[in-house]
């Protein structure tokens, strides 16, 4: 169980350290992150939205308090990540970054399961 807890909690705070990293080039606009989105045809507001969300997720992934709020954030980062795959991919663009986060995020999510598993 304590391997399980350990590689749970580097993997999430990693997804929750990647997402606030993302989230914080989100809200200085930093010239790739507007550049990027306006490849990807969407509007600058956006940006604003989805670093409020990589945030709200990041702070739902390392509560310890709510199983609620965590499924919440594991489910708003996946429609998040999966959404950006598929725009880069319609755009012809790098898609592989999306992706390994999702994976990265997939597995936080096993072991999360594994210790409530264990501790019920």
């Amino acid at each position: 169980m304590k391997k399980n807890k350990i590689i749970f909690w580097t993997l999430t705070g990693l997804m929750a350290g990647l997402m606030t990293m993302s989230a914080s080039m989100y809200f200085t606009m930093a010239p790739q992150i507007t550049s990027g989105f306006k490849t990807l045809g969407y509007p600058v507001y956006f940006i604003y939205l989805l670093g409020t969300a990589k945030i709200l997720a990041a702070i739902g992934l390392l509560q310890p308090f709510s199983p609620r709020l965590r499924e919440w954030a594991y489910a708003g980062l996946t429609f998040t990540l999966l959404g950006a795959a598929i725009s880069h991919m319609a755009t012809a663009t790098p898609f592989i970054g999306p992706l390994i986060f999702l994976g990265i995020l997939a597995l936080s999510w096993v072991f999360n399961n594994k210790l409530k598993k264990a501790t019920a």
